[in-house]
């Protein structure tokens, strides 16, 4: 389920709400955004960040802007180095 306090990866979106709700498999939605079955695949289970390219493929076929598909990756993306170097930024000093 997705958690509404951390950003969600694409990945879990699309799978949350277009796939499961709609019973489209990974290989019908993979046909459908013209990519192999492996692409999307890593994208779904989050083994890959969302491409300009394919949000632009997933604006056609899902919907939504393609900025919001972007958008949802970098908060996604941000996050997780936020939490990953959380200890080094701290330890960094602004410019006076």
């Amino acid at each position: 389920m997705i958690n509404l306090f951390e950003p969600v990866h694409p990945g879990d979106f699309i799978r949350e709400m277009y796939m499961e709700p709609f019973d489209i498999s990974a290989v019908d939605l993979a046909d459908r955004l013209h990519v192999s079955p492996s692409t999307l695949s890593r994208v779904i289970n989050g083994k890959t960040d969302l491409s300009v390219e394919m949000a632009l493929r997933l604006s056609k076929v899902l919907g939504r802007s393609p900025e919001s598909w972007i958008a949802m990756q970098a908060q996604n993306s941000l996050a997780k180095s936020r939490k990953s170097i959380e200890k080094e930024l701290e330890t960094l000093v602004p410019l006076a």
